[in-house]
């Protein structure tokens, strides 16, 4: 009995030692900011490349949490297991991560949960309306749910047309299927944001070094820098765009299509049309201006934008909010994005009338 009980004992003290030490190792892993993580070899080219980024003062466990689960699988890892050629983090780790954000980005933070990009994997994947006109496939995750781990079957069943649908882990139902890390790198290389040379539209902000579309396929993210602007026609002509490179992000889901094969458009050999699939390319008299000329960052509102640019009230007496757009009414025939002065002025367009100076 007595070396049962010395055993138990000596188990005890184990435990509590280890769990002590995690914890210890954790507080000195903060307070170093990230310097004693990086005296894992595994982890050192994560910390170093936080270290030339804008979150460089901030501590690994400021923005990764992690218990004593975790902790401990971790240390199993370090120890005894198949180390991975690349960390990677799990998509529990990013829900967890986007909520974390607001600590420091509240307007941001508040911004996106306002807006359409904070759309729910429950929204996206058990819309009837949706999922009975076009059929899930793996290539959904591509832009909502770029961390999920496994393929659209993992993610919701049935896999048909009729319904009705489920997601097969009910717990994301209410989780973000595009959190912040979906367009922003946070370990990534590179100066501080600063102001470009030149400015690309009327409502241009600074340069954000951070913006990178994280590639579900390649498992990393790639950078504004390296994510080419399309190549857009309307019909045969080429359609201009603008030049800003931060639509590089926004056109990896809001992306044209090439025409079909077997339809006339492919037969006449035309290529990419403007407005194809989910793409918004600015045409008509909006031709040529950024995505983000009107629309704002991170809830993507567009409101009061068209004042930017225009006086409140145009050369017809109208004001330009007023008239009949889809940005007054989405019932409207005419899309924001490429409208042309001749959709309203079908008989000729009136020339300008003078502004009279008010009273």
């Amino acid at each position: 009995m007595r070396w049962i009980r010395f055993g138990l004992t000596a188990c005890a003290v184990v435990t509590v030692l280890a769990v002590a030490a995690v914890f210890c190792a954790s507080a000195y892993y903060s307070s170093e900011r990230g310097q004693g993580c990086a005296s894992c070899h595994e982890m050192a080219a994560v910390v170093y490349s936080v270290h030339s980024s804008q979150h460089r003062t901030l501590g690994c466990m400021q923005c990764h949490r992690a218990g004593l689960r975790t902790k401990l699988r971790h240390i199993k890892v370090h120890l005894f297991g198949r180390m991975p050629e690349a960390i990677r983090v799990r998509n529990a780790d990013v829900l967890l991560m986007t909520t974390d954000c607001q600590s420091c980005h509240r307007k941001e933070y508040a911004d996106w949960h306002a807006g359409p990009h904070s759309v729910t994997y429950g929204e996206i994947f058990t819309d009837a309306k949706q999922n009975k006109k076009q059929r899930l496939m793996d290539d959904c995750l591509r832009c909502h749910g770029m961390y999920f781990e496994g393929g659209i079957r993992d993610m919701v069943q049935p896999q048909n047309g009729i319904g009705p649908w489920h997601l097969v882990q009910p717990k994301l139902k209410d989780e973000p299927a595009i959190p912040c890390m979906a367009c922003h790198q946070v370990h990534r290389e590179g100066d501080v944001a600063t102001k470009p040379a030149s400015r690309f539209a009327v409502a241009d902000e600074g340069k954000d070094e951070s913006l990178a579309f994280y590639d579900r396929r390649e498992q990393m993210h790639i950078g504004t820098a390296a994510l080419p602007l399309p190549v857009v026609f309307d019909g045969t002509r080429r359609v201009n765009v603008s030049p800003d490179p931060r639509q590089g992000v926004c056109y990896q889901c809001h992306a044209p299509r090439s025409p079909e094969a077997g339809t006339d458009a492919t037969a006449k050999g035309l290529a990419r049309q403007v407005g194809s699939g989910d793409d918004r390319t600015p045409m008509g008299v909006h031709e040529g201006i950024s995505c983000v000329a009107c629309h704002l960052g991170h809830n993507q509102n567009a409101r009061a934008s068209c004042k930017n640019c225009h006086p409140q009230m145009s050369d017809c007496g109208i004001d330009v909010e007023k008239m009949d757009t889809t940005f007054a009414s989405a019932a409207s025939p005419h899309n924001i994005h490429w409208v042309k002065c001749t959709d309203c002025h079908q008989h000729g367009i009136p020339n300008a009338k003078p502004h009279q100076p008010s009273a």
